[in-house]
């Protein structure tokens, strides 16, 4: 009897110090950017996004997947330390596309306690 009490105490202080572990945080200062009104004759726009890792532990960025072929993210590659920015561009490509509005998103796969964001970029491409 003695064994399993021991047994089950050392289970319940192993997951309590698993849970407790550090994790990261990330935090931007917007998720959404409207490029406004552009024309076809320009139809590459970018910008960038930018965050923090308010957490106690390095941030991974794992993956960043466009909702479209036309919208191409790019990230800081390595560990993002406490307190430390990062950043990700997106631009957005309208060539060959119709003119009008539109709205694509971006979702990041991370390593931080919200482990899937999603960003977006919209705007309104005028004709030549």
């Amino acid at each position: 009897m003695k064994k399993i009490i021991l047994f089950v105490t050392m289970m319940v202080m192993a997951i309590g110090l698993v849970s407790a572990q550090n994790k990261a945080e990330i935090k931007f200062d917007k998720t959404t950017h409207d490029f406004g009104t552009f024309s076809e004759n320009n139809p590459k726009v970018s910008c960038v996004f930018t965050f923090t890792n308010i957490g106690d532990a390095p941030l991974v960025i794992h993956q960043a997947v466009a909702s479209c072929g036309c919208t191409v993210p790019e990230y800081t590659q390595e560990p993002i330390m406490p307190g430390k920015k990062g950043t990700i561009k997106v631009t957005y490509d309208g060539t060959g596309k119709y003119p009008g509005h539109f709205k694509k998103s971006i979702t990041l796969r991370t390593n931080a306690k919200t482990e899937m964001i999603r960003l977006f970029v919209e705007g309104d491409m005028t004709a030549k």
